[in-house]
């Protein structure tokens, strides 16, 4: 397969590669099961959303947020940090932060306004 590359207009030295809709998939499902295997014991998230695989999945940028939230709809994780910086939103009322399960809801709700479908 050729790979295409998208240039970033902004820093036009940066480019990245696009990926196929279904080697998006592969690749984030296998960057997520990394971040879980090598952070599964980890208490501190600052941790978690540090690891490599966490920020490849960021860097993915918008194509994996439909695929975060089918995640976060399975079961509930620390996705937070990711969803909040691809899309610079954060739906989480303050008085959710630190629980899972509200947490995700209140994205998955977001993600439903704002026409993702997963």
């Amino acid at each position: 397969m050729e790979t295409i590359y998208k240039v970033d207009r902004r820093n036009a030295a940066y480019c990245y590669p696009l990926l196929e809709p279904s080697d998006l998939e592969e690749t984030f499902l296998q960057l997520g099961e990394q971040w879980r295997r090598e952070t599964g014991m980890m208490s501190l998230v600052t941790k978690m959303v540090m690891h490599p695989a966490y920020q490849r999945i960021i860097g993915m940028g918008q194509p994996v947020v439909p695929l975060i939230l089918r995640e976060l709809e399975r079961e509930p994780d620390h996705w937070f940090w990711a969803l909040q910086s691809i899309t610079g939103a954060n739906p989480v009322e303050p008085e959710h932060q630190g629980r899972l399960t509200q947490m995700a809801g209140a994205w998955i709700q977001w993600g439903k306004e704002h026409g993702y479908r997963w």
